[in-house]
């Protein structure tokens, strides 16, 4: 019977290099893949059914159904790269791909994965350094700080669709998270996106904006508002009893059990306005009578306010949300200096504005199109993970390519001091650093072998911001042109891609699962 019967049926496995080929060609793949949409001069990726046009390296792989289990690291780093900074989803793939490529070259001339991965770990903490080295870090002049911030903001939307308009955004951008002070909270900023006007259109505004319009008879503004934030049900003024049987031998009788759910529903309203508030505002939907008896008091009643819209209204405006109203005492209202409703668009929205955290503000999106929106969104949300990182930790490199040119004359440097054979793993660690200055300028459409060799010269020097400029399509000074990255993007990008590359290096067998049946359900 053999060895062979370990596994079941339709479970296989794969040994050493079948293994290793397996792995590195599904990496390379993805990470081919997104390498079109790196740089300003990226191309978008389409994809399914329900179009999406992004340049957003994580949205692209999120969406992918991937059977390669090197892929699938791949695109998991790509992803916690989103979650952690925001940005460099790109890059991160990109960076682990070519590593792969080298490692398979250096493999196939019989160096051992070992000593590659060793390597490699001198190589990232060399690059690192070489990273700390330069940076700039303006933190204690508020002034230079925020043109950083600025650049930064311009820098990570150049590379999105929204690099039309990148000053326009940067500038939303950069106001947004100067509200923050300090927290990486993005929940307090909220986007909201109207299609309609052109992208230009779009604004920040301080305050809360709430996508619903104001009931009929209600007033349209309210000053110092107090208000009640609720999920409950408003829509007993008609009668459900639902599955009981009730025999009545007149209408009247009926028209009594209508007159008691009415009742009902009049002493549940008057609990809620004896919390004293001028503003109500609920998830579920609020009837007629309700709304009638609200209207009377002079409240404003919202209804139908989508969750995330509302729970967000209750952590802004410092209110929490109530479902049981006995006891007024033990619930938070939320307060805010002005509700009033305004237009945007044809739309009628409900304005909060002097809400209880003064750092809420809403960014209101304009474009063509919700693909367009959609879009915008991602590219801002990167922006915005990115400039909040950014204040924290307000350690600023050049970009265009500058960071790793710097990280691979380190690296080169190490190399030639480095005996044995890990020297090779280490000069194939800055190759992979250079392929990313190479892709962007592959992406311009330009010559990169010819800009990185002008890149690599000028870089000796010392102190050099030489970059790729790919407006010009020629090395261009990234102090002068204002092309800036935030230290702690890049860290994660090298730090990443390297553990990936590693942990897919140290495969060497693979064990694919016997797929589970199906049972026949006919």
């Amino acid at each position: 019977m053999g060895v062979e019967r370990i596994f079941r049926d339709e479970a296989n496995e794969e040994k050493g290099e079948r293994a290793r080929m397996a792995s590195f060609v599904g990496a390379m793949a993805i990470a081919d893949l997104v390498k079109t949409t790196l740089g300003p001069k990226g191309m978008s990726t389409g994809r399914g059914r329900e179009v999406t046009v992004t340049n957003d390296g994580a949205t692209i792989l999120k969406s992918l159904h991937i059977d390669n289990p090197a892929a699938k690291v791949l695109v998991d780093i790509s992803k916690v790269q989103d979650d952690e900074v925001g940005d460099g989803t790109t890059s991160v793939v990109v960076l682990a791909g070519e590593l792969l490529r080298e490692a398979e070259k250096l493999v196939a001339a019989k160096i051992h994965p070992m000593t590659i991965i060793s390597g490699f770990r001198m190589a990232a903490e060399c690059a690192r350094d070489a990273l700390l080295q330069k940076v700039v870090d303006n933190k204690e002049n508020a002034e230079t700080f925020k043109s950083d911030l600025m650049k930064i903001a311009m820098t990570t939307l150049s590379s999105k669709i929204l690099s039309q308009d990148k000053e326009h955004f940067g500038q939303l951008a950069v106001d947004a998270v100067m509200r923050l002070k300090g927290s990486t909270n993005l929940e307090s900023i909220q986007i909201i996106k109207k299609p309609g006007g052109s992208l230009k259109d779009s604004f920040l505004d301080e305050g809360f904006i709430l996508d619903k319009k104001i009931g009929i008879g209600q007033p349209k503004r309210i000053e110092n508002a107090k208000i009640l934030v609720a999920n409950t049900a408003m829509d007993t003024d008609k009668v459900k009893i639902y599955g009981a049987r009730v025999r009545v031998d007149s209408m009247s009788k009926a028209a009594e059990i209508e007159g008691a759910e009415k009742q009902k529903m009049r002493e549940k309203v008057q609990k809620i306005i004896a919390h004293g508030i001028n503003c109500f505002v609920n998830r579920q939907l609020i009837y007629n009578f309700p709304e009638e008896l609200f209207a009377d008091a002079g409240i404003l009643a919202i209804e139908h306010a989508d969750f995330d819209g509302i729970e967000r209204l209750a952590l802004v405006t410092g209110g929490e949300i109530a479902s049981t109203f006995d006891n007024p005492e033990s619930v938070k209202l939320g307060h805010c200096k002005l509700i009033e409703e305004i237009m945007i668009g044809e739309d009628k929205l409900i304005h909060f504005s002097g809400v209880e955290m003064g750092q809420a503000c809403t960014i209101v999106l304009r474009g063509a199109s919700h693909h367009v929106l959609d879009e915008a969104e991602r590219s801002l949300h990167d922006a915005l993970c990115v400039l909040s990182q950014t204040v924290n930790d307000s350690r600023v490199l050049f970009g265009g390519g500058w960071p790793e040119m710097v990280m691979a004359k380190e690296v080169d440097e190490l190399a030639r001091k480095t005996p044995g054979k890990k020297s090779h793993a280490i000069e194939a660690f800055s190759r992979a650093l250079v392929a990313i200055p190479t892709t962007i300028a592959d992406n311009a459409g330009l010559d990169s072998a010819e800009l990185i060799a002008q890149l690599r010269a000028e870089h000796q020097k010392e102190g050099c911001p030489a970059g790729i400029d790919v407006i010009s399509g020629s090395v261009g000074d990234m102090a002068e042109l204002g092309i800036s990255e935030s230290f702690k993007v890049k860290q994660a990008v090298l730090l990443s891609a390297t553990e990936a590359a590693e942990m897919i290096l140290r495969v060497d067998e693979i064990i694919t699962c016997a797929p589970r049946r199906r049972e026949d359900r006919m």
